[in-house]
């Protein structure tokens, strides 16, 4: 089969995410130490003993949630599974960094300290309360593009996560997204979800964040990956590290386009994915958007063991 390792973004973070790998393997402990080091903190005992609020915090879910997808990926290098067995790597928003040092193209304590800086400016970019997100189910990406468009009223709203054939998220002023969810249900939505999320991500009020991170990515080395990141704003394969440098900046403000991303996959003859890190939010989309392509679950010592079962 021809793989590819897909990697969680925000929302899929627990506590005690990812002890027991680190517990289990060696290899996955040494990547929290690590991502400890570069923060200049104990994250990991946030991750595993901590607040769940204060772990949801932008500025630490998303650090949090690479380390723990690191350290499943490293326990997978541990049993013989290495990154070079895959087509591609591809990952949901801050997944994209996860997929990309997972891939050799970031060095872990770069890819911290990013989502640290990353976290943070997104958080900083609206103040709390001006912006929100929505969830529309059963209405496809065109449908939802043209309600935000309506919605929009001089204020922004925008379609900026194309999660699979029934799920379409929308960001923006917190009026707009509201308004939006009105006229999704109008339009034939089978539901409108508000997100308890605490800015409008991937959406133009995201742009001081998108500046933020233009610069931070000048201060870092991206190397070409060992293999394709499929990109969020591109659904297409890239490798050169200018190119990544600038998707990276575009991905703050752009949409993330999962459901293209999973396509470009699968028309590319993947027809296995492995979810590596916390939940199983991106294997349901997966499977919602193309039931041929397996879909598999790393993050602990018991669901490693099953993948490697067979």
């Amino acid at each position: 089969m021809t793989k590819a390792f897909i990697f969680p973004g925000q929302g899929a973070q627990s506590i005690g995410m990812g002890k027991a790998m680190a517990e289990a393997y060696p290899a996955a402990m040494a990547v929290f130490d690590e991502v400890n080091e570069a923060l200049g903190e104990k994250l990991s005992t946030l991750i595993w003993e901590g607040d769940i609020e204060a772990l949801t915090l932008t500025e630490n879910a998303q650090p949090a949630l690479m380390a723990t997808s690191l350290a499943a990926m490293a326990a997978l290098n541990a049993e013989g599974v290495k990154v070079e067995d895959a087509a591609y790597v591809a990952g949901h928003s801050l997944g994209e960094y996860s997929a990309l040092c997972a891939a050799g193209g970031l060095t872990l304590a770069d890819t911290a300290r990013l989502l640290r800086i990353r976290g943070k400016a997104m958080q900083a970019a609206t103040p709390v309360g001006v912006g929100a997100m929505a969830a529309i189910l059963g209405l496809d990406f065109a449908a939802v593009q043209q309600v935000a468009e309506a919605a929009a009223q001089g204020e922004v709203c925008a379609a900026a996560n194309d999660n699979d054939p029934g799920q379409v998220v929308i960001s923006g002023h917190k009026a707009a997204v509201e308004r939006a969810a009105v006229l999704a249900k109008e339009a034939g939505a089978k539901r409108a979800v508000m997100l308890p999320v605490s800015a409008p991500f991937h959406c133009s009020l995201m742009q001081p964040a998108a500046e933020a991170m233009a610069d931070a990515l000048t201060k870092v080395e991206i190397v070409k990956p060992k293999v394709p990141l499929v990109a969020n704003v591109s659904a297409a394969a890239v490798s050169s590290p200018m190119m990544i440098r600038n998707l990276l900046v575009d991905q703050v403000t752009g949409s993330v386009r999962w459901r293209e991303s999973v396509l470009f996959m699968a028309e590319h003859g993947v027809d296995e994915m492995i979810e590596v890190g916390a939940g199983k939010a991106l294997s349901g989309m997966v499977r919602r958007i193309d039931r041929s392509i397996a879909v598999k679950n790393v993050g602990d010592p018991d669901s490693l063991a099953k993948f490697l079962a067979g």
